[in-house]
């Protein structure tokens, strides 16, 4: 749980006085937990943020159905359908970035929250500024790459086209990718032939603010490598004691 004074009453949409952006995030949280609810809802608006609530996933696939949102701030430990198991679910259906919350907090569990699909995983209890911080760090791997919406990246038949948000594999076929997963392979993708470590490739996909650890990285260049493999060629390469390499020339 958070560590903050909470407020009476709910509101299913609320506001910061003073909003971080001129056009504040939309922030989804979901957890069965009255006042964890309030205490989430509380610290993201006076932050700026625009929050709405969900007690479980029932309720937040009307909330989704009512508005889009920017990121869901999911609890995995629910009645009814699991966190994890809600996550799993929209990251196939191509919905909005996901940071999960769990009292379980062992390296395990978080590469098992990680491997659903989510942005972040975040053990239970963080303080009020490790949300914000999570949430900010999120936000920012979906707006990489939407700056000219014209930028594309093409290695070996492949096409990663950065604004879209879409890798197509040398078929035309569209190759899904959770938010990480792009995020990593686009700093692949933008310095070829060059070792990454894993700090490296932690900051620049999650950002420095985040609470991440090695394993996530062996986790996301995982999937990667099982998803650029119909190509036949190794693309990722580890590289022992130093990180990772991205094999293929890479042009604009």
């Amino acid at each position: 749980m958070l560590v903050q004074t909470p407020f009476d009453g709910e509101e299913n949409v609320t506001s910061g006085t003073m909003p971080v952006e001129p056009l504040p995030a939309h922030i989804l949280v979901v957890d069965d937990d009255r006042e964890i609810r309030q205490l989430l809802t509380a610290t993201l608006a006076d932050h700026g943020f625009r929050v709405s609530f969900a007690a479980n996933t029932r309720e937040m696939d009307q909330q989704l159905r009512v508005a889009p949102v920017d990121l869901i701030l999911l609890d995995i430990m629910m009645p009814g359908e699991s966190g994890i198991e809600a996550c799993r679910r929209m990251t196939r259906n191509g919905g909005p970035p996901v940071v999960l919350l769990s009292a379980l907090g062992e390296e395990s569990d978080r590469v098992a929250g990680l491997e659903t699909g989510a942005s972040h995983y975040l053990p239970k209890p963080c303080s009020a500024r490790e949300i914000v911080a999570t949430v900010r760090a999120a936000l920012r791997v979906r707006q990489v790459g939407t700056g000219d919406g014209k930028e594309v990246l093409r290695f070996v038949g492949w096409t990663m086209d950065l604004a879209a948000w879409e890798l197509t594999d040398p078929d035309g076929v569209l190759v899904g990718l959770t938010e990480g997963e792009f995020a990593v392979l686009r700093l692949f993708a933008e310095r070829p032939r060059r070792v990454l470590s894993r700090e490296q490739l932690l900051e620049g996909a999650r950002g420095p603010d985040s609470d991440a650890f090695d394993r996530a990285v062996d986790v996301q260049v995982s999937r990667l490598r099982r998803k650029l493999r119909a190509s036949g060629d190794e693309m990722i390469r580890t590289v022992r004691n130093e990180g990772y390499m991205f094999v293929p020339a890479v042009t604009r």
